[in-house]
């Protein structure tokens, strides 16, 4: 089973955000590279539909073990960043028997769909679930399955160049945040 694990922030300092960026996008990504059980990741920026949340990086991970390791332990979260970060949510998302890797893997020119369901009541969700897994069988649905569990299920989908988000239906669209997102980085692999 694969498991994905999406970080969602706002950055309040603009003057400090290249130097964020350099060192999210360099350091810390290759580092987090290197953990057990981590398999790939890579970062987005909002670009379209809800862009409250202006960032997102989503990593597949094998298990939930991923962060019991000593190496994640060590070096999780923002570091000296942290001061600045806000709009912060940490959700591991239970995924299908294979890697997702390649479903996510969304090349400079592409974008990526997110329906979050942030405002869906945690008794509703899956029910929801299962109805949008019907209607919208072309989006990934996953259930939350750890960390903050602020976000009880999403949807994601990787959008050609040029190709634009279909919206939920209208019956099914409350309470979801949908977003579309830029790749900020190629998608990274563990070695």
């Amino acid at each position: 089973m694969s498991y994905v694990y999406v970080v969602r922030c706002n950055f309040a300092r603009p003057d400090r955000e290249d130097a964020w960026h350099a060192w999210y996008s360099g350091p810390k990504l290759t580092e987090m590279m290197t953990h057990p059980l981590f398999l790939s990741g890579q970062r987005y920026r909002a670009s379209g539909l809800d862009q409250r949340v202006i960032y997102l990086a989503a990593w597949v991970v094998e298990s939930p073990a991923a962060f019991e390791t000593p190496q994640y332990r060590a070096s999780w979260g923002f570091a000296e960043w942290a001061p600045y970060i806000t709009d912060w949510s940490r959700n591991l998302f239970r995924g299908p028997e294979s890697d997702v890797s390649d479903h996510l893997d969304v090349p400079p020119e592409g974008t990526l769909y997110v329906a979050a369901f942030d405002g869906v009541p945690d008794k509703e969700a899956p029910q929801r679930l299962e109805e949008l897994r019907a209607k919208r069988p072309d989006v990934l649905w996953m259930p939350v399955a750890g960390l903050d569990r602020s976000c009880p299920a999403i949807g994601l989908r990787r959008l050609a160049a040029g190709a634009e988000a279909a919206p939920l239906p209208e019956t099914l669209a409350a309470g979801i945040r949908q977003t579309v997102y830029r790749p900020i980085t190629p998608r990274r692999r563990a070695a």
